[in-house]
């Protein structure tokens, strides 16, 4: 008799055995900070599994883990512990990030409204190997993938592996654009952890845009990988890149499918939203009102992978397929993927009710048409059910806790 695979919780233990993590070399890190600090952080009994150092001024010094935090001194941070840091890393970016050279490490900075720092945040790079495993089939199908989930789920990670195994076991013209040194780390040596793909920098945030074309024109990619679509601007050259049947792998703003179509800026990754009217006839054919919601044009990306966590995700083959369903207000049904120790599982995964049936057709035209965002924050339970969240009265669709 074949036992059925079961839906595990996730967390940070299911992934020891299955994916090899390297941490970038730690002392390079721990070199900018105070001595005190770093012998606190030395002393601590799980620092391979440490994800950051949070200094704030006037507050005592805290290491992060994935499951808790830890108080690495007695004392507050001062002034004097800020400006060792920022002497020992140079200067910061408009995004106020900074980087050590050949390394994913990341030292993001807090200023007051006089622009002096007051707070830094030290992320602990990590290459991980292995992660794109439950989706190896999409990455090397050539289609456009789009990857979403909050912060930290493992977005960045997941793009970096993907640019790895593209460039160096299929051989493809990878180009990563890389804005802030995320996914190549700093310096202008890229980091090893992106394989042969190429990496192109971003003098500034704002001009991200400009560089996905520059790649495109300049550098004959097959393979564009970029990370944080997040304006208007940005959302137009990745379709104009797309349209060139260049493979798109990047990440948005957002949680999941939802969120971007009410996202005015970015709906046009999914192929954008517009009201049509009907004629009489028509509208009897398809029993619905006259004004309704279409997709405009062909979603700029093929794939859409909604990350639950680091050994779950929720996948949308066929992205123009799904919107269209949304749009008539039909449930949902994706492809949920998870992964144990006994390999990559698949099933469909609980149908969840479109923004429109959630919210009423009336009120989700009206949200369209007006440009402004839904604000929800939804997720998937362990157990495989979708919480929609509770604001303008979004309910919930099973499970508990």
């Amino acid at each position: 008799m074949t036992r059925e695979p079961t839906i595990p919780e996730g967390g940070p233990g299911l992934t020891a055995d299955r994916h090899r993590e390297s941490i970038d070399n730690l002392d390079a890190l721990l070199e900018a900070l105070p001595r005190e600090i770093v012998d606190a952080v030395h002393a601590l009994p799980e620092k391979e599994a440490l994800i950051e150092v949070v200094l704030d001024l006037g507050r005592r010094p805290e290491a992060r883990f994935p499951d808790s935090e830890v108080m690495l001194l007695d004392r507050e941070i001062g002034e004097t512990d800020i400006a060792h840091v920022v002497e020992h890393i140079g200067s910061f970016g408009d995004d106020n990030r900074a980087g050590i050279e050949r390394t994913l490490h990341r030292i993001s900075a807090i200023r007051n409204r006089n622009g002096k720092i007051v707070g830094l945040t030290c992320r602990i790079g990590r290459a991980v190997y292995g992660t794109i495993e439950i989706i190896e089939d999409f990455v090397e199908s050539g289609k456009s993938i789009l990857i979403m989930g909050r912060p930290g789920i493992g977005k960045t990670t997941m793009l970096r592996e993907a640019a790895r195994v593209l460039a160096d076991d299929m051989g493809k013209r990878v180009v990563v654009v890389d804005t802030s040194n995320e996914i190549a780390g700093d310096g202008d040596i890229p980091h090893p952890a992106i394989g042969k793909a190429r990496r192109m920098q971003v003098r500034t945030p704002s001009l991200q845009h400009e560089v996905m074309i520059e790649a495109v024109e300049n550098h004959m990619p097959q393979v564009i990988v970029i990370d944080e679509i997040g304006t208007e601007l940005e959302a137009q050259a990745a379709r104009t890149i797309a349209e060139r049947g260049v493979q798109l792998i990047g990440t948005a703003h957002g949680n999941n499918l939802d969120n971007l179509m009410l996202n005015p800026t970015l709906s046009d990754l999914i192929g954008g939203i517009q009201s049509v009217t009907l004629g009489d006839e028509e509208a009897r054919r398809r029993r619905t009102q006259k004004s309704v919601l279409e997709r405009k044009a062909p979603p700029t990306f093929d794939v859409i992978i909604e990350i639950i966590d680091r050994e779950r995700v929720t996948v949308h083959a066929d992205v123009a397929e799904t919107v269209d369903s949304m749009l008539r207000g039909e449930q949902v049904a994706a492809e949920l993927r998870w992964r144990d120790e006994e390999g990559v599982h698949r099933s469909q995964a609980r149908p969840r009710p479109s923004p429109r049936e959630q919210i009423g057709a009336e009120r989700f035209a009206g949200l369209v048409g007006s440009g402004q965002p839904w604000r929800m924050e939804p997720g998937w339970r362990g157990d495989g059910s979708y919480r929609t969240g509770s604001a303008a009265g979004f309910r919930d669709t099973g499970g508990s806790g």
